[in-house]
């Protein structure tokens, strides 16, 4: 069926491939941002529960990169503030380097075509 395209159908076809295939920047850090800070919620809360004499030593190692954060119920909401940060910061980012890869490709098509 492709071979039966015109030129014009065939760069319709590229341009809508192309904005297809971006990412929502907003969408990609919002979802990165929750997991990350949900993950950290969730394991510092597990260890207070858990309890015991050392509480969570490995993890309370997040205190040198979080300022404030320590493994406590309020140390989790202070993880979760700094882990929803990090990682809406991270996935922004790979969804913007997606996107302007994603662009480097599309241009690098129509020249061809």
């Amino acid at each position: 069926m492709a071979e039966n395209l015109t030129t014009e159908e065939k760069a319709l076809e590229a341009v809508v491939l192309a904005r297809l295939m971006h990412l929502d920047v907003l969408i990609h850090g919002l979802v990165f941002g929750i997991v990350s800070g949900l993950l950290i919620f969730i394991a510092t809360n597990w260890l207070v529960l858990k309890g015991g004499a050392l509480v969570g030593p490995n993890l309370s190692l997040l205190g040198q990169f979080f300022i404030g954060y320590d493994v406590t119920f309020k140390g989790s909401v202070v993880g979760f503030l700094y882990g929803f940060l990090s990682g809406f910061i991270v996935g922004a980012s790979i969804a913007v380097i997606y996107n302007w890869l994603n662009d480097i490709r599309y241009k690098r098509f129509s020249r061809k075509s």
